[in-house]
């Protein structure tokens, strides 16, 4: 889903975010659900400031940040308990997500005590039970964060955010800081667990061939607005967007051109008309004095006056047939080698 809807578990309704007088994220609606929701953009575009606010974290100057039906700023005290257990967060680091002091099996009791009444003995199972479920050996419950790899700690900040049983996770760059061999196997391990518990995910990240994999539907952010939305397999084969187009013609392709730049790449948003103008090589009159407004083309949501004819300049091309998808498919054993203790 890709814009508001009632029957979302999670959604942004026009929702404007500013750091003291400036604002960041510009209007933006977009609805999460059962099922995976791509966030893609570059580095400042606003995601995780989005997320922020979806997580709760941080209120809108303007809009609406709803779970379910109800305005998020106005729950309760059980309203709050209960959107905490129903959306978890998994970070970019594990490393940074978990308390260096405590061993993993701690880590995850921590959110079991926090929300469910469980014997000490029943803890203890269900600590098990989940790094099973994540594809590590419950040994490793005894070893704090330090003794593991990367692999194994983003799979233990995935345990402890499914300990409280939710309904959706929102997931930023939750890959990123992992090798490509690394990455496949949680990749792999998200997409089972969402399969298995019905979870919703909003998926933020750059990385187009992960959201090509693993996101049914997407939305594409630039300085802070949503350009374009709509299934994740158009928006990567056949963008509708000059920015959308622009991240996929960046991606290098195994045994095609060099990656070509869209526009000048180095220019900030423009301050008025069409933001993404100084770097737009469709630029017209209209756009500089106008800003688009999202509007339907072809079955999904585009913020651009010309977007009629960037898709008839799109080559069709195959989301996964570039060097940004992630490795192919492998076992995920949890026997990543740990990393070297950090000095």
């Amino acid at each position: 889903m890709t814009g508001p809807d009632a029957a979302a578990v999670l959604a942004a309704e026009e929702v404007t975010l500013a750091y003291g007088a400036t604002a960041v994220v510009h209007d933006v609606s977009l609805a999460v659900d059962r099922g995976g929701v791509g966030l893609i953009g570059e580095s400042g575009s606003g995601k995780t400031t989005l997320a922020r606010a979806l997580l709760g974290l941080m209120r809108p100057r303007s809009g609406v940040v709803r779970y379910g039906s109800r305005d998020l700023a106005a729950l309760d005290r059980a309203g709050r308990a209960e959107f905490r257990r129903a959306v978890q967060p998994v970070f970019q680091d594990g490393s940074e997500a978990l308390d260096p002091r405590m061993t993993a099996g701690a880590s995850i009791t921590e959110a079991l005590t926090t929300h469910h009444r469980m014997s000490r003995a029943g803890r203890k199972d269900r600590v098990a039970a989940l790094l099973a479920d994540v594809g590590l050996d419950p040994a490793l419950a005894a070893r704090r964060p330090h003794e593991m790899s990367g692999g194994q700690r983003q799979r233990v900040a995935i345990a402890r955010a499914l300990a409280v049983e939710p309904r959706l996770l929102v997931l930023d760059e939750p890959t990123s800081a992992l090798d490509v061999t690394v990455q496949a196997k949680i990749l792999d391990l998200l997409e089972g667990l969402a399969a298995e518990h019905g979870l919703g995910y909003l998926l933020i990240t750059h990385n187009l061939g992960v959201v090509g994999r693993l996101c049914r539907t997407s939305s594409v952010m630039f300085a802070g607005r949503v350009v374009e939305s709509g299934p994740t397999a158009e928006l990567l084969t056949r963008p509708a967007h000059p920015y959308t187009r622009a991240l996929r013609d960046a991606v290098p392709r195994l045994g095609g051109e060099p990656p070509r730049a869209a526009g000048r790449t180095e220019a900030a948003a423009a301050a008025s008309g069409c933001p993404f103008l100084p770097r737009c090589p469709l630029a017209a009159d209209r756009c500089r004095e106008e800003a688009p407004r999202p509007r339907d083309v072809e079955g999904r949501k585009v913020a651009c006056h010309r977007a009629e004819e960037v898709l008839d300049r799109a080559p069709v091309a195959h989301p996964r047939a570039d060097a940004s998808s992630p490795a192919p498919r492998v076992p995920h054993d949890g026997s990543e080698t740990p990393d070297a203790p950090r000095q």
